[in-house]
Protein backbone atom coordinates (compact mmCIF):
# COMPACT_ATOMS: atom_id res chain seq x y z
CA UNK A 1 0.00 0.00 0.00
CA UNK A 2 1.31 3.91 -1.10
CA UNK A 3 0.35 6.64 0.84
CA UNK A 4 0.95 10.04 -0.73
CA UNK A 5 0.86 13.17 0.34
CA UNK A 6 -1.82 15.41 -1.27
CA UNK A 7 0.91 17.85 -1.39
CA UNK A 8 4.80 17.30 -0.74
CA UNK A 9 6.25 20.51 0.58
CA UNK A 10 9.19 18.54 0.32
CA UNK A 11 9.42 18.01 -3.46
CA UNK A 12 7.96 21.53 -4.25
CA UNK A 13 10.72 23.40 -2.76
CA UNK A 14 8.24 26.71 -2.25
CA UNK A 15 4.68 27.49 -0.41
CA UNK A 16 1.64 25.76 -2.05
CA UNK A 17 0.05 27.94 -4.65
CA UNK A 18 -3.67 28.40 -4.24
CA UNK A 19 -7.13 29.36 -6.71
CA UNK A 20 -9.58 30.88 -4.35
CA UNK A 21 -13.42 30.03 -5.75
CA UNK A 22 -16.18 31.31 -4.98
CA UNK A 23 -19.56 32.56 -5.53
CA UNK A 24 -21.24 35.04 -3.56
CA UNK A 25 -20.28 36.61 -0.18
CA UNK A 26 -16.75 35.05 0.16
CA UNK A 27 -16.46 34.72 4.21
CA UNK A 28 -14.31 30.99 3.53
CA UNK A 29 -12.24 32.80 1.19
CA UNK A 30 -11.96 35.99 3.65
CA UNK A 31 -10.71 33.61 6.40
CA UNK A 32 -8.39 31.77 4.47
CA UNK A 33 -7.13 34.53 3.25
CA UNK A 34 -6.77 36.11 6.96
CA UNK A 35 -5.23 32.22 8.41
CA UNK A 36 -2.26 32.96 5.65
CA UNK A 37 -1.53 36.23 6.71
CA UNK A 38 -1.64 35.05 10.32
CA UNK A 39 0.74 32.55 9.57
CA UNK A 40 3.07 34.64 7.70
CA UNK A 41 2.88 37.01 10.55
CA UNK A 42 4.40 34.34 13.25
CA UNK A 43 6.64 32.21 11.41
CA UNK A 44 7.75 34.89 8.74
CA UNK A 45 6.06 32.67 6.18
CA UNK A 46 2.93 30.72 5.01
CA UNK A 47 2.97 27.26 3.74
CA UNK A 48 0.35 27.95 1.00
CA UNK A 49 0.12 31.41 -0.62
CA UNK A 50 -3.47 32.46 -2.71
CA UNK A 51 -2.97 33.16 -5.79
CA UNK A 52 -5.76 34.77 -7.22
CA UNK A 53 -9.55 34.67 -6.76
CA UNK A 54 -12.27 33.35 -9.60
CA UNK A 55 -15.89 33.42 -9.55
CA UNK A 56 -18.71 31.69 -11.58
CA UNK A 57 -20.78 35.32 -10.50
CA UNK A 58 -20.46 38.77 -12.72
CA UNK A 59 -22.79 40.23 -10.77
CA UNK A 60 -22.90 42.52 -7.33
CA UNK A 61 -24.13 39.37 -5.06
CA UNK A 62 -20.65 38.26 -5.43
CA UNK A 63 -17.94 39.78 -3.57
CA UNK A 64 -14.58 38.59 -5.23
CA UNK A 65 -13.95 41.21 -6.56
CA UNK A 66 -13.72 43.44 -3.43
CA UNK A 67 -11.50 41.09 -1.61
CA UNK A 68 -9.40 40.68 -4.56
CA UNK A 69 -8.95 44.07 -4.28
CA UNK A 70 -8.53 44.36 -0.35
CA UNK A 71 -5.55 41.71 -1.02
CA UNK A 72 -4.00 42.48 -3.88
CA UNK A 73 -5.11 39.20 -5.91
CA UNK A 74 -5.72 38.78 -9.04
CA UNK A 75 -9.54 38.56 -9.43
CA UNK A 76 -11.21 36.61 -12.71
CA UNK A 77 -14.95 36.29 -13.42
CA UNK A 78 -16.78 34.15 -15.70
CA UNK A 79 -20.72 34.21 -15.27
CA UNK A 80 -22.16 30.70 -15.54
CA UNK A 81 -25.78 31.84 -15.86
CA UNK A 82 -24.84 33.99 -19.25
CA UNK A 83 -22.88 30.92 -19.94
CA UNK A 84 -26.07 28.64 -20.22
CA UNK A 85 -28.76 31.04 -21.52
CA UNK A 86 -26.63 31.88 -24.44
CA UNK A 87 -26.66 28.16 -25.21
CA UNK A 88 -29.96 27.36 -24.40
CA UNK A 89 -29.06 24.90 -21.75
CA UNK A 90 -30.49 23.97 -18.15
CA UNK A 91 -27.76 24.13 -15.59
CA UNK A 92 -28.06 20.75 -14.35
CA UNK A 93 -24.96 18.10 -14.33
CA UNK A 94 -27.09 15.34 -14.46
CA UNK A 95 -27.85 15.03 -18.22
CA UNK A 96 -24.84 14.35 -20.67
CA UNK A 97 -25.67 17.59 -22.25
CA UNK A 98 -25.24 19.25 -18.76
CA UNK A 99 -22.09 17.67 -18.13
CA UNK A 100 -20.65 18.46 -21.39
CA UNK A 101 -21.41 21.99 -20.97
CA UNK A 102 -19.86 21.86 -17.48
CA UNK A 103 -16.66 20.75 -18.81
CA UNK A 104 -16.62 23.37 -21.55
CA UNK A 105 -17.41 25.93 -18.53
CA UNK A 106 -14.85 24.64 -16.87
CA UNK A 107 -12.12 25.30 -19.52
CA UNK A 108 -11.63 28.79 -18.33
CA UNK A 109 -10.87 28.17 -15.42
CA UNK A 110 -8.69 25.17 -16.37
CA UNK A 111 -6.46 27.30 -18.32
CA UNK A 112 -6.10 29.47 -15.68
CA UNK A 113 -4.88 26.74 -13.05
CA UNK A 114 -2.35 25.61 -15.39
CA UNK A 115 -1.42 29.05 -16.43
CA UNK A 116 -0.38 30.13 -12.88
CA UNK A 117 0.97 26.52 -11.76
CA UNK A 118 -1.79 26.02 -8.63
CA UNK A 119 -1.00 23.27 -7.08
CA UNK A 120 -5.02 23.40 -4.88
CA UNK A 121 -7.97 25.21 -5.65
CA UNK A 122 -10.33 25.92 -2.71
CA UNK A 123 -13.73 26.17 -2.62
CA UNK A 124 -14.88 28.66 -0.28
CA UNK A 125 -18.66 29.12 -0.96
CA UNK A 126 -18.45 28.00 -4.61
CA UNK A 127 -21.99 27.17 -5.73
CA UNK A 128 -21.40 25.04 -9.18
CA UNK A 129 -20.26 21.82 -9.50
CA UNK A 130 -16.96 21.49 -10.59
CA UNK A 131 -15.32 19.05 -13.39
CA UNK A 132 -11.52 20.30 -12.08
CA UNK A 133 -9.14 18.30 -9.70
CA UNK A 134 -7.14 18.57 -7.40
CA UNK A 135 -10.07 20.69 -4.66
CA UNK A 136 -10.96 21.18 -1.49
CA UNK A 137 -14.45 21.93 -0.73
CA UNK A 138 -16.12 22.66 3.13
CA UNK A 139 -19.71 21.55 3.30
CA UNK A 140 -22.19 22.13 6.13
CA UNK A 141 -22.98 18.90 7.24
CA UNK A 142 -21.14 16.00 8.74
CA UNK A 143 -20.02 13.78 6.11
CA UNK A 144 -19.11 11.12 8.66
CA UNK A 145 -22.30 10.24 9.12
CA UNK A 146 -23.90 7.33 6.74
CA UNK A 147 -27.23 5.72 5.43
CA UNK A 148 -27.63 2.14 6.00
CA UNK A 149 -26.43 1.57 2.75
CA UNK A 150 -23.26 3.38 3.20
CA UNK A 151 -23.93 6.50 1.43
CA UNK A 152 -22.86 9.66 3.10
CA UNK A 153 -26.39 11.33 4.90
CA UNK A 154 -26.47 14.46 4.73
CA UNK A 155 -25.26 16.26 1.11
CA UNK A 156 -26.50 18.67 -1.53
CA UNK A 157 -27.66 21.51 -1.00
CA UNK A 158 -30.19 21.74 1.98
CA UNK A 159 -28.44 19.64 4.23
CA UNK A 160 -28.64 21.66 7.61
CA UNK A 161 -32.50 21.63 6.81
CA UNK A 162 -32.38 18.03 6.50
CA UNK A 163 -30.19 17.54 9.45
CA UNK A 164 -32.49 19.21 11.44
CA UNK A 165 -35.81 17.87 10.08
CA UNK A 166 -34.50 14.61 10.89
CA UNK A 167 -33.33 15.36 14.78
CA UNK A 168 -29.89 15.70 14.93
CA UNK A 169 -29.07 17.49 18.16
CA UNK A 170 -25.69 18.79 16.40
CA UNK A 171 -24.68 20.13 13.76
CA UNK A 172 -20.72 20.13 12.52
CA UNK A 173 -19.58 20.67 8.99
CA UNK A 174 -16.45 18.99 6.52
CA UNK A 175 -14.00 19.42 4.55
CA UNK A 176 -13.41 17.15 1.70
CA UNK A 177 -11.14 16.35 -1.27
CA UNK A 178 -13.51 16.49 -4.53
CA UNK A 179 -13.90 13.95 -6.83
CA UNK A 180 -17.20 13.80 -9.86
CA UNK A 181 -19.53 13.30 -7.48
CA UNK A 182 -21.71 15.25 -5.22
CA UNK A 183 -20.02 15.63 -1.75
CA UNK A 184 -18.64 11.97 -2.22
CA UNK A 185 -15.26 12.61 -2.08
CA UNK A 186 -12.49 11.61 0.25
CA UNK A 187 -13.41 13.15 3.69
CA UNK A 188 -10.16 15.03 5.40
CA UNK A 189 -12.22 17.70 8.25
CA UNK A 190 -14.92 17.97 10.54
CA UNK A 191 -15.11 20.45 12.93
CA UNK A 192 -16.60 20.88 16.40
CA UNK A 193 -20.33 20.60 16.96
CA UNK A 194 -22.64 23.50 17.09
CA UNK A 195 -25.59 22.30 18.94
CA UNK A 196 -29.11 22.21 17.80
CA UNK A 197 -31.01 25.42 19.47
CA UNK A 198 -35.17 25.10 18.36
CA UNK A 199 -37.11 27.52 19.08
CA UNK A 200 -40.19 25.59 19.87
CA UNK A 201 -40.92 21.39 19.21
CA UNK A 202 -39.79 20.07 16.08
CA UNK A 203 -43.02 18.93 15.49
CA UNK A 204 -44.34 22.27 15.48
CA UNK A 205 -41.66 23.43 13.10
CA UNK A 206 -42.29 21.06 10.44
CA UNK A 207 -45.83 22.12 9.95
CA UNK A 208 -44.35 25.09 9.02
CA UNK A 209 -42.02 25.18 6.31
CA UNK A 210 -40.92 28.41 6.31
CA UNK A 211 -40.45 28.98 10.18
CA UNK A 212 -38.45 25.95 9.70
CA UNK A 213 -36.40 27.10 7.02
CA UNK A 214 -35.51 30.39 8.79
CA UNK A 215 -34.51 28.71 11.70
CA UNK A 216 -31.71 26.30 9.60
CA UNK A 217 -30.69 29.53 7.69
CA UNK A 218 -30.24 30.78 11.18
CA UNK A 219 -28.15 27.79 12.40
CA UNK A 220 -26.41 27.58 8.67
CA UNK A 221 -24.92 31.23 9.32
CA UNK A 222 -24.00 30.02 13.26
CA UNK A 223 -22.47 27.17 11.82
CA UNK A 224 -20.14 28.88 9.08
CA UNK A 225 -18.55 31.33 11.92
CA UNK A 226 -18.42 27.68 14.36
CA UNK A 227 -17.66 25.17 11.49
CA UNK A 228 -16.15 26.64 8.22
CA UNK A 229 -14.35 29.36 8.99
CA UNK A 230 -12.21 27.44 11.06
CA UNK A 231 -11.49 23.61 9.30
CA UNK A 232 -11.22 24.92 6.10
CA UNK A 233 -8.52 27.24 6.35
CA UNK A 234 -7.13 24.84 9.05
CA UNK A 235 -7.66 22.13 6.16
CA UNK A 236 -5.34 23.98 3.26
CA UNK A 237 -2.78 24.36 5.70
CA UNK A 238 -2.64 21.11 6.60
CA UNK A 239 -2.39 20.30 3.19
CA UNK A 240 0.18 22.58 2.34
CA UNK A 241 2.32 21.24 5.23
CA UNK A 242 2.25 17.61 3.53
CA UNK A 243 -0.18 16.49 6.17
CA UNK A 244 -2.75 14.88 4.51
CA UNK A 245 -2.17 11.95 2.37
CA UNK A 246 -4.23 9.35 0.52
CA UNK A 247 -4.12 5.74 -0.27
CA UNK A 248 -4.82 4.05 -3.95
CA UNK A 249 -8.38 3.50 -2.57
CA UNK A 250 -8.43 7.46 -1.88
CA UNK A 251 -8.58 6.38 2.36
CA UNK A 252 -7.27 9.77 3.93
CA UNK A 253 -4.04 9.83 6.48
CA UNK A 254 -3.34 12.78 8.37
CA UNK A 255 0.73 12.15 9.84
CA UNK A 256 0.51 8.51 8.31
CA UNK A 257 -1.86 7.80 10.46
CA UNK A 258 -5.80 6.60 9.03
CA UNK A 259 -8.95 8.80 9.52
CA UNK A 260 -11.68 6.78 8.58
CA UNK A 261 -14.46 9.38 9.86
CA UNK A 262 -12.36 12.98 9.57
CA UNK A 263 -9.34 14.85 11.05
CA UNK A 264 -11.13 16.38 14.55
CA UNK A 265 -8.91 18.84 16.52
Amino acid sequence: MTITPIFDPEKKGGAMRVAAFMSGSGTNIMRLLEHEKGIAAQEGRSPFETIFIFSDRSDGHCAGERIALENGLAYFSYDIRTFHQKRSIKRSVLTAEGLAARKEYDRVAERLVAAFEIDVIALGGYMSYITLNRCVNVHPADLSLSLPDGRRKYVGDHTVKDAISAGENELRSSTLWTDEGVDTGPLLMVSNALPVALPESLETLKKDSERLAGVSDEHQERLKEAGDWKIFPRTIEMIARGRFALDEQNRVYVDGRPVPGGYRE
